[in-house]
C-alpha cells in the first residue's frame, strides 16, 4: 500500500515579509491573492487539511479547500521568541540562538526543541503511512521540514538546511518506515 502526504506551505503574512517568529499573524492581501491564483494547480486528494495557525487555515480556504483542522500538524512552538524577530532575539540573547541553532534538543525559548517537533510530526507521519490514500496538508515551513528529516531519516541538524518557500508543495510517497521525496515545487496559477 501505497501512501501520499502531499504538504502545501502556507502564503505570505506580515511574520514571514518582517523574518518574524509567526505571531497568528493573518494572511496579508498579497499572500491572499497568490493563494487564490495558485487554488487550480492542487493534486487531488482524498483527505484535506490545515494546521491550526491563521495563515494555514486561510491559504487552505483560499485553495478552495474543504479542510478540517490537524493539531498533531501545528507550528514549532517558540514560547517567549513568539512575535520577536530573529535579529531581536539575537541581540538580547546570543548564546540562546546559538545553542538552537547548533543543538535539535535545546529549546531556550521555553517552547518546543526541533527534535521534538520532529518527534511529533514524524509521529504523525509514521500513522499516517500505514494506510493507502492521498493526503493534502497546509502546514507552516518547520512542519514540511520535520516531516522531511523524519521521512529520510537525515541527521536532526539537516532540518536548517531545507528550505520550503511559501505555496509550494512537497510530496512524500511510499510508506511507514519508507518515504521517497518529490522537493518542493511552486504551485502555478492556472494558465
Amino acid at each position: 500500500m501505497t501512501a501520499r502526504m502531499m504538504f502545501v506551505s502556507p502564503a505570505m503574512n506580515s511574520a514571514v515579509r518582517e523574518a518574524r517568529f509567526d505571531d497568528g499573524a493573518s494572511l496579508d492581501p498579497a499572500g491572499a491573492r497568490q493563494a487564490c491564483a495558485a487554488a487550480y494547480s492542487l493534486p487531488a486528494a482524498e483527505r484535506y487539511l490545515y494546521a491550526p495557525a491563521a495563515r494555514c487555515r486561510q491559504t487552505a480556504a483560499a485553495l478552495g479547500l474543504e479542510a478540517r483542522p490537524a493539531t498533531d500538524l501545528r507550528d514549532l512552538d517558540v514560547g517567549t521568541w513568539q512575535g520577536r524577530t530573529l535579529d531581536e532575539v539575537t541581540a538580547t540573547s546570543p548564546q540562546s540562538v546559538a545553542a538552537w541553532l547548533s543543538d535539535p534538543t535545546a529549546a531556550p525559548h521555553g517552547g518546543e526543541s526541533i527534535a521534538a517537533l520532529t518527534d511529533r510530526v514524524g509521529g504523525w507521519l509514521d500513522a499516517q503511512g500505514v494506510e493507502a490514500g492521498r493526503v493534502l496538508a497546509v502546514v507552516e515551513p518547520a512542519v514540511i521540514r520535520a516531516a522531511v528529516v523524519h521521512a529520510l531519516g537525515l541527521p536532526p541538524a539537516a532540518f536548517w538546511r531545507l528550505d520550503v518557500r511559501p505555496l509550494s508543495l512537497t510530496t512524500l510517497t511510499g510508506r511507514s518506515g519508507r518515504w521517497n521525496l518529490h522537493c518542493g515545487g511552486p504551485l502555478l496559477p492556472a494558465a
